[in-house]
């Protein structure tokens, strides 16, 4: 095996799409932000079939229903990893299975972001199946043994999604209210499994939150993405910005977003 050494150059004129999590209660328009991209520069992976919000944007779909499907994507979009055995999903075999039934994966140098709605469907999708595959011999479902499968799973599927480099890649997931035995209110994702929800900070780059609110001095409440903790309308929700370009609240304007997350900052060199 040979590597070689990315220069610095080499490295800062590379093109980079930031790989983000907006999550916000159902409702609060996360589908309907695939109005404020350029249509014809995105890809739209549909998992939860309710794209009616959209219906009239000019956009590529794909449709995913499966499993399967969900990985052969994610393998399409992210390339072959090779440091898997060839029976493995992702690995240069997969890849190559799924070239041969997609077709060449050039065609999707036209996209600049992908655009997943949405991960709490996914995950679901993921989970049923988990469930069909981990069944005992006795044609009982192993629960726990489904549900170590599914973080697994996941864990790959997002995993492979962030090795498309040159790509933005948004994941949307429902953000919900969850009461404990105090009455005290916190906010979760709504993913099946806890290890998704736990180890996606880690994975992504930007975790932001969208929801209404009211800024001082407004009667109204707006719409607005929360980006950094500083950001506090969700309690037990922490955004993560880790571009350190964002303000606190940022409209919530997707188009914008990746715009300031991609910006080039001008490089200084010693003399």
């Amino acid at each position: 095996m040979t590597f070689r050494i990315i220069t610095a150059d080499e490295r800062l004129a590379e093109e980079r799409g930031p790989k983000v999590l907006i999550a916000g209660p159902s409702g609060v328009g996360k589908t309907t932000l695939l109005r404020t991209v350029d249509p014809s520069a995105w890809l739209f992976l549909d998992l939860e079939a309710g794209d009616l919000a959209v219906q009239d944007v000019p956009i590529d779909q794909v449709r995913l229903r499966t499993w399967p499907e969900c990985r052969n994507m994610a393998a399409w979009i992210g390339g072959p990893n090779m440091a898997l055995p060839q029976e493995a999903a992702y690995s240069p075999q997969h890849y190559a299975t799924v070239c041969n039934d997609l077709g060449d994966p050039r065609q999707l140098d036209k996209y600049e972001g992908v655009f997943v709605d949405s991960l709490t469907v996914a995950a679901r999708i993921c989970l049923g199946w988990a469930l069909q595959e981990t069944m005992t011999p006795k044609g009982e479902p192993d629960t726990r043994g489904a549900y170590g499968l599914l973080g697994r799973e996941m864990m790959a599927w997002l995993t492979q999604l962030q090795h498309a480099r040159a790509k933005a890649v948004v994941l949307v997931a429902i953000l919900e209210a969850v009461k404990d035995d105090f009455n005290r209110i916190s906010w979760e994702l709504q993913i099946d499994g806890s290890k998704t929800g736990r180890e996606l900070p880690g994975i992504v780059d930007e975790v932001i939150g969208m929801g209404l609110v009211t800024f001082e001095g407004e009667e109204k409440p707006q719409r607005a993405f929360l980006c950094t903790p500083d950001a506090p309308d969700f309690p037990g929700f922490t955004p993560k910005d880790r571009s350190g370009r964002l303000d606190a609240y940022e409209p919530p304007h997707l188009g914008k977003l990746i715009a300031k997350l991609t910006a080039r900052p001008a490089v200084s060199k010693a003399a």
